[in-house]
């Protein structure tokens, strides 16, 4: 046996074993011939008793040295050869006390070799199967030929003994003495061979159930699977992630304590267990978190089976559909839009055409000098009615369809300064109005439509003298920022006016949406959907009665374009 020099715990406790029933055997099996002797039964009765103790006490005095080879010299094959050795020489000493050649104690060879095996393998076992030969052979010709005589007189043949018995009892112990080797030797082998197998069978099965372990940890599906009764079995990581529980949570609760609305499980699912087990449905649901946000989630619940095709419960596959929901309602928003847009360019162009008509009768009229005062406020009232409706419809074609126009790089602090001061033409400039600037000195440059650019930013702050009628400060400052790992540009705009609304605030970029008397409600829908086609985004954040600050973020350089900004 080719072990280390450092036996196992495992192995060490096997050879304390071996020593411990070797003692248990010898002490039952001297005892008997002890109390044989003591009561004078059969032919046994001749025995010393002192040699019988003598015995036993040597086999105490060699396990107990046994013991102390085994805790200083930790060497498996030299303490298994030792203890062979000496059990071998044992044994031939019984013999030799209990009969000689006729003794039924040789029986006590193949335990040895048998042991022999176990710890040494088929080379120690012939060994040791030599050993026991040669020991037997030994013993029975020097008994054979009168050098030594057994102890006891058990009846016998008279001596000399038959040469052919004494040959025939040697050459019989001896073949069996090898026979049991190789036959130890070859259960060891088939033992040890079934050991392998099942070792490599039992790490192929823990390396598939780690993959599958790992498979389903892994995936951002949520799984979890339920007995007959309804008690969750199973709850893999997505399935924590998305809903906050975790498995020793929901471990052997009822699925409908957490997913009261969970078909076939729900309250209004009706049936038998056998029904509910069978089919397959697909749902989608609210599902309300601790935080108190609502979730939607998606999937579907089906049988699970065993092996041979009996089903022992449900498994329940779902996601978090609340995201795609919401990108499901954008590109509805989109398409609706994409609809407003087509029937906006056949709109403005009819609308149009009497405008023009309108504004063209109108100057003809007021050619005429005869004209009256009456005619002349007439005729401002119809000319700002067209202004406003021209306005209207350039907003409305921009928040529809947005003009794709030729990007070029420009700088965008004098965008802002041009803007800025194009405001103080306009009606809502209230003074006193303190206009504060603040841009890097170095270019800031923007890879966009310029036109594009200049209408954000005039709607926004035209938005911001609007909130400020009795005059206040204006801040306008753009610096370098970094944009989901690119290179951006941030814009903030901030007023000292009225402020919005809490409640206003989600809504201010939608279309038509306004708190002014006066107004159209685009001019931020316009603004949230030009920053969007450069995938930017714009956060507003307002106090009521202290101002509003408005945040723009800008990539320098954008490819393609998105279907809307990111508000927030």
């Amino acid at each position: 046996m080719t072990e280390k020099s450092q036996p196992s715990e495992h192995i060490t406790s096997r050879i304390r074993w071996l020593m411990l029933s070797r003692v248990i055997v010898v002490t039952f099996l001297l005892g008997v011939a002890t109390f044989i002797e003591i009561k004078g039964i059969g032919a046994l009765s001749e025995i010393s008793a002192a040699r019988l103790f003598k015995t036993i006490l040597l086999t105490y005095i060699l396990s107990i040295l046994y013991l102390f080879l085994l805790k200083y010299k930790q060497n498996i094959s030299l303490n298994i050869y030792v203890q062979s050795i000496c059990d071998v020489a044992l044994v031939t000493a019984m013999v030799y006390a209990t009969g000689g050649i006729s003794s039924i104690y040789s029986a006590f060879y193949p335990l040895v070799i048998i042991y022999s095996v176990l710890f040494l393998e088929k080379r120690g076992g012939l060994i040791i199967a030599s050993a026991a030969g040669i020991s037997y052979g030994l013993f029975a010709d020097l008994e054979f030929y009168g050098v030594i005589y057994p102890i006891v007189s058990i009846p016998q043949p008279p001596y000399p003994l038959n040469a052919v018995y004494v040959f025939t009892r040697i050459i019989t112990h001896i073949i069996s003495f090898y026979l049991i080797a190789f036959l130890t030797s070859f259960v060891v082998a088939q033992e040890k061979k079934a050991r392998t197998l099942l070792a490599e069978k039992q790490s192929a099965f823990d390396q598939l159930d780690l993959l599958h372990r790992s498979i389903i940890e892994s995936i951002d599906t949520g799984i979890l699977t339920v007995d007959l009764e309804g008690q969750i079995k199973s709850f893999n990581r997505a399935a924590a992630e998305i809903t906050g529980f975790a498995f020793r949570e929901v471990e052997n609760h009822i699925i409908t304590d957490f997913f009261p609305d969970c078909p076939p499980f729900g309250n209004k699912q009706t049936g038998t267990r056998e029904n509910r087990s069978m089919i397959k449905t697909r749902f989608e649901i609210p599902f309300l978190l601790g935080n108190g946000k609502t979730l939607t989630l998606g999937g579907s619940v089906s049988p699970l089976r065993d092996p041979q095709g009996v089903t022992i419960g449900s498994i329940v596959i779902f996601q978090d559909l609340t995201a795609i929901n919401e990108m499901k309602e954008s590109l509805d928003k989109s398409r609706r839009l994409a609809f407003i847009g087509e029937m906006a360019a056949g709109l403005a162009h009819e609308i149009r055409n009497p405008l023009a008509s309108i504004s063209g009768s109108i100057q003809i009229l007021k050619a005429d000098r005869s004209r009256s005062r009456t005619d002349d406020r007439l005729m401002q009232i119809i000319l700002r009615g067209k202004d406003q409706l021209e306005s209207f419809l350039k907003d409305f074609l921009l928040m529809a369809r947005p003009a794709l126009g030729i990007r070029e790089e420009f700088d965008l602090r004098d965008t802002i300064r041009e803007v800025v001061e194009s405001m103080h033409t306009v009606d809502d400039w209230h003074e006193p109005l303190n206009v504060n600037i603040m841009v890097p000195e170095s270019p800031l440059y923007l890879h966009a439509n310029k036109t594009e650019i200049r209408q954000v930013l005039w709607n926004i702050i035209l938005n911001a003298l609007q909130a400020m009628p009795e005059g206040g400060t204006l801040m306008v400052n753009a610096f370098p920022s970094q944009i989901k790992g690119s290179e951006g540009i941030e814009i903030g705009i901030t007023d000292t006016g009225c402020g919005i609304e809490e409640k206003s605030l989600s809504k201010i970029f939608e279309p038509f949406y306004t708190t002014r008397d006066v107004g159209t409600g685009l001019g931020l829908a316009v603004v949230s959907r030009i920053i969007g086609g450069y995938a930017g985004s714009i956060r507003m954040e307002s106090t009521l009665g202290k101002g509003t600050v408005c945040t723009i973020s800008l990539p320098r350089y954008v490819h393609h374009a998105t279907q809307g900004a990111t508000v927030s």
